[in-house]
């Protein structure tokens, strides 16, 4: 029976400058005293989400043993496991642990295990599930996303060419340009760095151009 962990982050906190979760869906796997195991982890958004992947890898690795799963969602206010026959505190909740040590966010890993005929003791299922739910997430990469603003910004094309000299020094990401009788683009820089970027663009034209806040998102960059 699937086990609910109590919400630990009832109050509406400050939001974070960096969100931390899975850059995509990924697998790996060990054998251990003859017993395969194998972890998937990937982001998930929605409790839907979440039971979608878990439906996927049974499909994928029918008839095995057990089908242990974690996950976390929301800065840890919704977070659940099991065990799926395992011992109880041997499996769901050393993979959930090693999710929650990881730093991620709206995380699911589900480990697949076909025993091998030997008995691993409580201890040897606590490191092998929590093993598992490492390798996952190291193949799933963990990434650190960024507080961006998100701003537009209208100029000349001869003030165009020196600002964007200047987004590409900071690593602004570029969403959109269009090129018409001005050139209007559309960029994203690191939250911290967006009142200097104004004051260097209203610098560059001497107060002529002014970059217009459009909005805020969460991003990384490789």
């Amino acid at each position: 029976m699937a086990k609910t962990k109590p919400k630990t982050n009832e109050s509406a906190a400050a939001e974070p400058p960096k969100y931390i979760t899975l850059a995509r869906e990924a697998e790996a796997e060990f054998e251990e005293k003859r017993s395969r195991f194998i972890g998937r982890a990937a982001p998930v958004k929605s409790e839907e989400e979440a039971n979608d992947l878990i439906r996927r890898v049974k499909a994928d690795y029918p008839g095995a043993t057990h089908y242990v799963w974690a996950y976390t969602m929301r800065g840890g206010a919704q977070a659940r496991y099991t065990d799926d026959g395992e011992p109880s505190g041997t499996a769901g909740r050393p993979v959930l642990d090693v999710i929650v040590k990881s730093g991620c966010d709206d995380a699911c890993v589900v480990v697949v295990r076909y025993f091998g005929g030997t008995l691993l003791g409580a201890g040897g299922l606590v490191r092998a599930y929590a093993h598992s739910a490492a390798i996952a997430l190291e193949a799933a990469e963990i990434v650190a996303y960024e507080k961006y603003t998100e701003l537009a910004l209208t100029c000349g094309y001869g003030e165009y060419q020196k600002y964007i000299v200047e987004l590409e020094r900071i690593g602004a990401i570029i969403d959109d340009t269009a090129f018409a009788d001005a050139v209007t683009v559309r960029f994203a820089v690191r939250a911290p760095e967006t009142e200097q970027l104004c004051a260097k663009i209203r610098e560059l034209s001497a107060g002529r151009d002014e970059a217009v806040i459009v909005g805020e998102r969460f991003a990384y960059q490789k």
